[in-house]
């Protein structure tokens, strides 16, 4: 079923850094065979993923980040989750959901237990094991490795970007003021811990030694355009706001790289 590789690496295209970036949710593919069991609505479009961050971020590598990028689309199996039985369940807490973000029944045909085994197996350890893999490749080059785990968000909360490190366990100081400082920069306007306190990525990594681990989401209307975003299809990304948004991500992580390479030296 999962015949596409499910993340992608982007390793750094300058001299690196040592912060390693994470896009858990903004892949998109749905194999057929999952997506033939979804309720009709849902077969043709799926609500609320972390739209185009992939692309968003792409300027990352030119900045000496390394980028691992899901392919799978979150509803496949959702990787800022914990793996743990039985696996099947609510949008904001299993690994594999049942409803949409929304609460809306998701499937006309649940899987069997075994196929959602498969999904952990086959997608879900997978990333957990490169992303370990690539942390250790930083720690083992520079001491230690910053974890920006990057997402987006829509709904009820105003804020332009929540930062998260389960109050204060999984980052220091240094690096929640650093990140907090770089989207300051622009003049985006930042929230610590509220709602978006860090999934399991930040977690179960952040629990790692020489890790610090950050949750970064940046709200939908920073970057699409917002009469899109009422409507059931994907957002489109090759728009002047997009664009923009692409070239002020990128002064933040800019800003980002000189402070956190400026404390290594």
């Amino acid at each position: 079923m999962f015949e596409v590789a499910p993340f992608q690496i982007h390793p750094p295209k300058t001299s690196p850094c040592p912060i390693v970036a994470s896009i858990p949710h903004s892949g998109l593919v749905v194999p057929d065979q999952i997506l033939a069991a979804l309720q009709a609505k849902y077969q043709t479009f799926l609500p609320h993923q972390d739209w185009h961050l992939d692309k968003l971020y792409g300027a990352l590598p030119e900045l000496g980040i390394t980028v691992l990028e899901a392919v799978y689309s979150r509803y496949v199996v959702d990787l800022n989750r914990a793996a743990k039985a039985p696996f099947m369940g609510s949008f904001w807490q299993a690994a594999v959901p049942q409803q949409t973000a929304y609460g809306q029944r998701l499937y006309r045909v649940l899987p069997s237990q075994q196929q959602v085994r498969d999904r952990i197996e086959q997608v879900y350890r997978p990333y957990y094991q490169a992303l370990g893999r690539l942390l250790q490749q930083t720690i083992e080059q520079f001491g230690h490795v910053y974890l920006l785990d990057l997402h987006s968000f829509s709904g009820p909360i105003v804020d332009q970007v929540c930062l998260g490190n389960a109050h204060g366990k999984t980052c220091s100081e240094f690096l929640m003021s650093a990140v907090e400082s770089a989207f300051s920069s622009q003049e985006y306007q930042v929230a610590r811990n509220h709602v978006f306190n860090g999934g399991n990525i930040t977690r179960h990594h952040g629990a790692m030694g020489n890790v610090e681990a950050i949750q970064i989401e940046l709200r939908y209307h920073n970057y699409l355009n917002l009469e899109q975003l009422d409507q059931e299809r994907v957002p489109d990304w090759d728009i002047p706001e997009f664009h923009q948004a692409q070239q002020t991500v990128r002064n933040v992580f800019t800003h980002l790289t000189k402070t956190v390479t400026h404390k290594a030296t």
